[in-house]
């Protein structure tokens, strides 16, 4: 429970970590797009100060040829600001709303008629030039030009609008990132927990191997020497069940095989066989349907599943309460429900209850639900799960394989 809660902890501070520098990095783009867009806002305005200054020097210029050559000057000098305009793209209108000019909009860069709604282009200006006025006023305020009734709408420039999708596209790298690193951890840690639980279960399955052989062979010997029968019958039931008990670890090894079986006889056998060597004080009950409902099973540790969750549910409801065993079946799925009176589980405990090394004992490993859910989810494709449970109301565990 304690390397639970550390892990808990790490994982919890990788997270915030996580997020405290994708955050950082968020603000730091809205911070420079900000900018960029102020930018963009003065670049603007510079052409409109220099589209009204041409406008004054067309139409207010005077007929002196003295003058003239300073009129060139101003006049080339505002043609390289009106021509540095190459991204932003811009619609100028007058005070009736008509088009007057407009640039870089789909194929046309630029277009220096100053009447253009009244050329040959209305029908393009129309249909594809005009929809983006609304679009443009609500990216950006417009600028009115000085002494002129005209005004310009501006876009955001190619530029502009990159970087306003980079964050999500930031955030798509990272996501995907982070998926490939989840991943890589899981199929690392699910690799090393086969080879824990495959050397653990073999060395046990070896280790019970020895005395129960030896305990068969002096049972032998019992009976030569007119031991009471009655005993001899008990002794033989622990050794049948030590055996039992080897088979699942030598099966829990490695990949056990799955055989078509009546999971409503094996649960019911599970049952006889828990209720018989329970406490008189845990009232029990069965729920079964009376027909057979068949699924691939290995026997040895489906019944190992069910002594596990009835176990739990005794511990939980401390020698005294009521249990129920409840066989659900659906059209292409088996439910089988355990339910009991106990303490019950918090919902944050719901999934961390299946980690190896979990347990809220003061004696145990913390393995009997881990093992659970690798027979039933791994070795059975299918799936173990706390349905319902309350502090201080009980708990209902909940497994659903599929039928046949």
């Amino acid at each position: 429970m304690i390397f639970s809660k550390h892990r808990n902890l790490t994982r919890w501070i990788i997270v915030i970590a996580s997020f405290g520098i994708i955050s950082l990095i968020l603000w730091n783009t809205y911070v420079f797009f900000q900018k960029f867009k102020a930018e963009e806002r003065t670049k603007m305005e510079i052409w409109s100060a220099a589209q009204t200054e041409y406008l004054k020097i067309i139409y207010d210029a005077p007929i002196n040829e003295n003058i003239n050559s300073n009129i060139d000057v101003n006049l080339d000098l505002m043609w390289k600001i009106l021509g540095s305009n190459t991204t932003t793209p811009m619609i100028i209108v007058d005070d009736e709303y008509n088009i007057l000019t407009y640039s870089n909009i789909g194929q046309n860069k630029y277009k220096d008629s100053i009447y253009i709604s009244q050329v040959e282009d209305s029908t393009y200006v129309y249909n594809n030039v005009r929809p983006l006025i609304r679009q443009f006023e609500s990216e950006n305020d417009p600028i009115e030009i000085e002494n002129q009734n005209y005004v310009l709408y501006y876009g955001n420039s190619p530029l502009l609008n990159k970087l306003k999708y980079y964050p999500l596209a930031l955030l798509l790298i990272i996501i995907l990132f982070a998926a490939v690193v989840y991943f890589f951890y899981r199929s690392s840690k699910i690799a090393t927990q086969n080879k824990l639980w495959s050397g653990m279960a073999k060395e046990t399955a070896h280790q019970i191997g020895t005395p129960l052989s030896s305990l068969i062979g002096w049972t032998e010997i019992l009976k030569t020497e007119h031991v009471n029968p009655e005993y001899i019958v008990e002794i033989e039931k622990d050794i049948s069940r030590l055996q039992t008990i080897t088979e699942r670890f030598s099966k829990i090894g490695s990949l056990p095989t799955l055989e078509k079986s009546d999971i409503v006889k094996e649960t019911i056998d599970s049952y006889d066989y828990l209720k018989a060597r329970s406490s008189d004080l845990i009232e029990f009950e069965l729920k079964a349907p009376d027909e057979a409902i068949y699924v691939q099973l290995n026997r040895q540790l489906y019944s190992w599943t069910i002594e596990n969750l009835v176990k739990n549910a005794i511990d939980a409801m401390k020698g005294k309460g009521q249990l129920i065993i409840e066989i659900v079946q659906l059209e292409q799925n088996v439910k089988i429900q355990i339910s009991d009176t106990g303490k019950g589980l918090s919902k944050k405990q719901f999934r961390t209850i299946f980690e190896p090394g979990y347990t809220t004992k003061k004696r145990g490993w913390g393995l009997g639900l881990s093992l659970a859910k690798r027979i039933i989810e791994e070795f059975h494709g299918g799936k173990i799960k706390v349905l319902h449970s309350e502090p201080s109301k009980g708990t209902t565990m909940q497994i659903e394989l599929k039928s046949l």
